[in-house]
Parts: C-alpha cells; sequence; structure tokens
C-alpha cells in the first residue's frame, strides 16, 4: 500500500501496533476499532493443543448417574456439527437482520454468493457482519434473531 493510500484511509501504524500490545496484554484473539467510517480489526492466531482428560470414576451411590451417557454440553457440539455448517467465529448474540423491523439477510432456500453477508455477530457492543465463505444455498438456520451465540457453534448450513 502506497503512503498516500494509507493517509486516504486514514491508516494508522501506532494504532494498530497499539491493539496488537493491548492483544497481548489482555490475552484476546481479536480486537476491534471502529471511527470516522474506518474500522481496524488485529487478530491474533492461538494455537491451542487439548488433551482428553482422565475419566473420572462413575458415582457409586444409589441416586448417582452411573450410566455411561456422555452428558450434553460443549464438548459434545463438535459432533453435532452437520457438513457445510457456518460456525460462530466469536462469542456473541447473533441478529437475523439489520434491525429488528427488518427482513432477516437470509432465510432457508436462497441462494448465496462468497461473501454475502448471512448474520450480524454483536460482540462486546460492535456489530459484525459474518460474510459467506462459499457460494452455496442455505438448507437449515439453526439459531434464532437475539439468541447468544459461542465460538465455534454452528449458525446455519450452507450447501
Amino acid at each position: 500500500m502506497a503512503d498516500d493510500d494509507k493517509r486516504d484511509f486514514g491508516f494508522d501504524e501506532d494504532l494498530v501496533r497499539r491493539l496488537s500490545h493491548l492483544l497481548k496484554e489482555t490475552d484476546l484473539s481479536e480486537i476491534e476499532y471502529e471511527t470516522g467510517g474506518h474500522r481496524i480489526r488485529v487478530a491474533r492466531q492461538i494455537n491451542v493443543q487439548t488433551t482428553a482428560p482422565a475419566a473420572a470414576p462413575a458415582p457409586t451411590q444409589a441416586g448417582g448417574e452411573a450410566s455411561g451417557a456422555p452428558k450434553p454440553g460443549p464438548e459434545s457440539t463438535s459432533e453435532q456439527v452437520p457438513a457445510g455448517a457456518v460456525t460462530s467465529p466469536m462469542v456473541g448474540t447473533v441478529y437475523a437482520g439489520p434491525d429488528p423491523n427488518s427482513a432477516p439477510f437470509v432465510r432457508v432456500g436462497d441462494k448465496v454468493s462468497e461473501g454475502e453477508t448471512l448474520l450480524i455477530i454483536e460482540a462486546m457492543k460492535v456489530m459484525n457482519p459474518l460474510p459467506a465463505p462459499r457460494a452455496g444455498t442455505v438448507t437449515q438456520i439453526m439459531i434464532s434473531d437475539g439468541q447468544p451465540v459461542e465460538f465455534g457453534e454452528p449458525l446455519l448450513v450452507l450447501e
């Protein structure tokens, strides 16, 4: 990017460096700053190694749950993610449309182009559009408007 382009955009290397430092200092994975119609998002990849915890012994008390059936929870959601699912890139609140009085961005059966806005996720008072990662047809919507979502939670299926 040429220096003239940086000035036109309002690019501030010092701001990016300060935001990067803030990411490290607060152990966040991404931070976004918007002012004057310009938005800067600084993100870092975190390599997380997971190990399976040792299995706890089954309770032996007479009312305890000794069945071997796993309890539903965050660990089991990865097994339930359907093929073609678009998952949440962050924790926040998902909105189907640009505002409560507008039609949703997409409905089941809609064909979408890569990059087209599917939903909005509000995180830390910032509205983050969720672009389609690929072109396809929306075959299932797995969330409701205004629902809180977790990182990696399936939102809709795009085939």
